[in-house]
């Protein structure tokens, strides 16, 4: 591509021509095949313009190859009118024909597509003419799959010392599937009462987790986190967490929860989503994560340094950076597999790009001299393992999407030429994510669908339900999420027993538990419909939770007599602020106090202050 001093637009042909040397005329004019070609600049700049009007612009439009007929269209029909080299290579998998150099990068020799495109420019008055017969590019295709890949081809290069060649080498491991929609939302309860119990304490300055909490939360987690490090005999093989370290972020950033001392106790917000469909809860966590200032995922990168330094100054705004990805997610067809390096290409196809930095020269692996991404930064390493972070800690964590994921250790070799990457085992932990699947859930919190119904519970025989109340364990031991949901409504009498229990069952009614919910989970863990003296227990204690209603608070007025009483209670201006109770005594609710007292200076009484 031959080289223009940076502009923006050029509003004519000529404009462009003038940028160029006599040499570069010379060598334009020579792709017109005529003879008589003129040796001045401005003889050479309006011959050139002359060859791209009329029949003589479409007769090398025709001349073009397919994809430089590509690369014209899709300048002409860009908004800017420059041609994206990124955007382009991802959606035709190739880059068009600009001409030639030589093995130094000089003696540029154009091609015919240097004629329509200057630079990256096109020029105004020639997009003009080309709208009359070139068309619109090809809309861009998506690679998907219906079910998703049973294992990952892991591929790698060594060197042979023997035959002094490098090898290649590919083996097949078997992807670890997670199907997070149901998870996510069993996830979010176990999360929230753990917070309710006061057993997430989290950094004052970062909000971030410690890792004793990171422990308990991955224990009541469906299926725990993606990677045990506990199964992981080498330490730099070790991944750490990403599901346990999300959730806590997660519920700060959509104010479910906030710092008390050194642990997270629940907001009002908190205590309601307990009782609100976890999909509502969800989606709103999803919109203020787009927007939240709590953390930058590129500092889950562990081993892109300088992002507390010089290179803090130079990163993007996180709201834009997740918006692009948020927009590329919902042009995700549903229900669909697709691998993360076919996602990467449609969010470059279709313009979803985005920047980290507008600086990676301050941003470095192990020394910010040598180790400085500026040199020949790569889009994977920066744009590509933010994206990867987002979709795996925390899109994925609220079952935005389905993974499909293995151990990052050698999967994306993509940094093994940065310097001071010679001992890493993966660049990030989140090298593994292989595959994705856009879930109906995450098609309501992309607003795709402006309704969710939820998947039915999973269906576990973990406990039968005796007529008698009590919950007996059976077959495979409880999850710590389901005994986190029986500590709620029953009481254990031994090991592998519970017992429901009427003052913890109206304790949770109190709390906003539904019955219902109840319901669903002991029929879906026992395997069951619940016994007749279960159903009729449940019905009473959710009787009697509804017989008593808090009302607010409400100050008690003493009057001297009876009839004084029975005269403020029915008088016009008085009645509507105030419940008779007993003979002596007015009910005055909070909220009506100021206008009741005002009423009775008009009836002629003020009120004192109690005396005993």
């Amino acid at each position: 591509m031959p080289y223009y001093q940076d502009q923006l637009s050029f509003a004519t042909v000529e404009e462009a021509l003038q940028q160029l040397t006599v040499s570069d005329l010379k060598n334009l004019a020579a792709l017109l095949n005529t003879s008589n070609k003129p040796t001045r600049k401005a003889e050479l700049v309006e011959f050139i313009q002359r060859h791209l009007l009329g029949d003589n612009l479409r007769h090398l439009w025709t001349k073009l190859d397919r994809l430089q007929q590509a690369a014209v269209a899709e300048t002409l029909y860009e908004t800017s009118g420059s041609f994206n080299a990124n955007q382009f290579f991802a959606k035709y998998q190739a880059a068009p024909n600009w001409g030639t150099v030589d093995k130094y990068g000089y003696n540029r020799q154009p091609s015919l597509l240097c004629l329509f495109i200057y630079g990256v420019i096109m020029p105004g008055d020639l997009q003009k003419r080309l709208q009359a017969f070139v068309p619109a590019p090809e809309a861009v295709t998506l690679n998907s799959l219906e079910n998703c890949p049973e294992v990952f081809q892991l591929r790698w290069q060594e060197w042979n010392w023997e035959t002094r060649q490098q090898e290649n080498h590919e083996k097949e491991i078997p992807l670890i599937r997670c199907e997070m929609e149901t998870a996510a939302q069993q996830d979010l309860q176990a999360v929230l009462r753990l917070v309710n119990a006061g057993k997430v304490a989290v950094s004052d300055k970062t909000g971030y987790p410690s890792t004793t909490t990171m422990t308990a939360i991955a224990s009541v987690l469906i299926g725990s986190d993606y990677y045990n490090d506990a199964e992981i005999a080498d330490a730099d093989e070790k991944v750490g967490f990403i599901k346990a370290f999300a959730w806590p972020m997660l519920i700060q950033a959509a104010g479910l929860a906030e710092l008390f001392g050194k642990r997270l106790a629940l907001t009002k917000a908190g205590q309601k989503a307990l009782t609100t469909p976890s999909a509502e809860t969800i989606r709103n966590i999803w919109k203020k994560w787009l927007k939240t200032k709590l953390i930058d995922e590129l500092r889950r990168i562990d081993n892109i340094k300088g992002q507390t330094g010089k290179g803090k100054q130079g990163l993007t705004a996180t709201d834009k950076r997740r918006e692009a990805i948020s927009q590329a997610l919902a042009a995700c067809p549903l229900k669909r597999w697709l691998t993360c390096d076919e996602f990467f290409r449609i969010m470059l196809a279709k313009g979803y790009d985005f920047q980290v930095t507008r600086n990676p020269w301050n941003l470095y692996i192990g020394d910010a001299h040598y180790g400085s991404l500026g040199n020949g930064n790569d889009w994977g390493i920066l744009q590509g393992r933010y994206t990867l972070c987002l979709l795996f800690e925390y899109t994925a964590t609220l079952g935005i999407i389905n993974i499909a994921y293995v151990h990052p250790s050698g999967v994306r070799r993509d940094y093994t030429d940065l310097w001071g990457t010679d001992d890493l085992p993966f660049f990030s932990r989140y090298d593994g994510l292989a595959s994705l699947q856009l879930t109906p859930l995450g098609a309501y919190c992309l607003g795709i669908r402006q309704n969710y119904n939820p998947p039915p519970l999973e269906v576990r025989s973990v406990f039968r339900v005796l007529p008698n109340l009590e919950i007996a364990a059976t077959g495979e031991p409880l999850t710590a999420a389901d005994t986190l949901v029986l500590e709620i409504y029953a009481q254990k009498i031994s090991d592998a027993v519970w017992r429901l229990d009427q003052t913890k069952l109206l304790s949770a009614i109190a709390e906003n538990h539904n019955m219902g919910q109840l319901r669903e989970f002991l029929q879906a863990r026992s395997g069951h419909k619940l016994p007749e003296t279960v159903n009729q227990f449940l019905a009473d204690v959710e009787n009697r939770a509804n017989s008593l209603c808090d009302r607010g608070q409400a100050r008690l007025i003493e009057c001297a007599d009876p009839a004084l009483a029975v005269l403020i209670a029915n008088d016009s201006r008085t009645k509507k602020l105030c419940f008779l109770a007993g003979e002596k005594h007015l009910v005055v609710p909070t909220e009506s106090e100021t206008k009741f007292r005002n009423a009775v200076k008009k009836l002629g009484y003020s009120i004192s202050l109690g005396r005993n």
